[in-house]
């Protein structure tokens, strides 16, 4: 028996990624693990902020006009933050700077448009990053021994194009590599501090700080593929440590990153997953569950890149999951390790 097997099942915990319906805190999901519910990694693409207040502004905040657009109410928000960047991006006047008007769009859409909800998300965000100041993070070396293998980036050009559309970016999580639960979950505030650098990663691959389009209900290639590797994890048992970092993973990710997530793929997955997943239909908004794709044999998951979607990722995607590309290992990017 393998040393990941003897551990109790690290539950997936939570991937960055945006809210589809803030309406309903199953319908947020990059990444949301419902830790603690049904033993099992179920990462919603957002959850819901917390039923929303009055955005924390400065007293002296410059509002916006009253007929002003919502994205110009956003723009005036972050303004009047004393750190306004995010995902990498300084904020700038959106008539102008369309890397902001993406982002403030995508805040209004994690709030199914509702500005006072999408106020508070933005505000708390802002507040958030100048604590955690999370850019800084993908330069800060983390141990080895605690982090290694268990996430990497890779990203995918298609030959000979330039638009953000030809280039698609995955985050892989693999659960199954993880060798002690006390050394990777027993520092929540260092695995934290990992696990968003792992994004922060990914966000600086997408590039919206490049972007010259603004995106649209039906256009926006700034997302996110995610992969949940769990060969040679147990889903039976669950420790304190791994259920503490899969809770607060969770609010942090469904609060700061909304709208980043594409598709997710649970792969290696045991048998008992199915029912789960059978279970997580019930309560999960349609439109997120669509993007949820359990699979028993991981080696598939370049099957799953078709004709419908992104043919060129077969060829590409890492050996061990079907695809023609080198090992996940050897193409993949994690954070600096020491």
């Amino acid at each position: 028996m393998s040393a990941a097997e003897k551990q109790p099942a690290p539950v997936a915990p939570a991937e960055a990624v945006p809210t589809e319906s803030a309406a309903n805190p199953a319908d947020n999901a990059d990444n949301a693990d419902n830790a603690g519910n049904l033993a099992a990694p179920v990462e919603t693409e957002a959850q819901k902020p917390p039923a929303a207040t009055e955005p924390r502004t400065p007293a002296d905040t410059k509002e916006a006009a009253p007929d002003a657009t919502p994205i110009a109410q956003l723009w005036s928000l972050a303004e009047a933050a004393g750190h306004p960047e995010v995902w990498g991006v300084n904020l700038a006047d959106p008539e102008t700077h369309v890397p902001t008007r993406i982002i403030l769009q995508k805040y209004l859409n994690a709030n199914d448009g509702d500005l006072a909800r999408a106020k508070d998300q933005l505000a708390k965000t802002l507040d958030w990053r100048a604590k955690m100041r999370p850019v800084e993070l993908t330069k800060k070396v983390f141990a080895r021994p605690k982090f290694d293998g268990l996430g990497y980036v890779t990203r995918y050009v298609q030959e000979g194009s330039t638009e953000p559309e030809g280039k698609e970016v995955f985050t892989w999580n693999i659960y199954g590599g993880v060798k002690s639960i006390d050394d990777t979950f027993g520092n929540l505030e260092e695995f934290l501090e990992w696990r968003v650098a792992l994004m922060e990663l990914a966000l600086q691959d997408l590039d919206i700080s490049a972007a010259t389009k603004p995106i649209t209900a039906e256009y926006d290639p700034y997302k996110i593929f995610q992969v949940h590797d769990y060969k040679s994890i147990s889903f039976l048992r669950q420790s304190p440590q791994v259920k503490a970092a899969s809770t607060e993973t969770i609010k942090v990710f469904a609060q700061n990153y909304p709208e980043l997530l594409k598709e997710k793929f649970f792969v290696n997955v045991p048998a008992i997953m199915g029912f789960v997943y059978a279970f997580m239909k019930l309560f999960v908004a349609p439109k997120t569950i669509k993007k949820f794709h359990p699979m028993s044999n991981g080696g598939n998951l370049a099957l799953e890149f078709g004709e419908s979607k992104v043919p060129s990722l077969e060829e590409k995607l890492p050996t061990e999951y079907g695809g023609k590309g080198s090992a996940l290992g050897e193409q993949g990017q994690q954070t600096l390790l020491k």
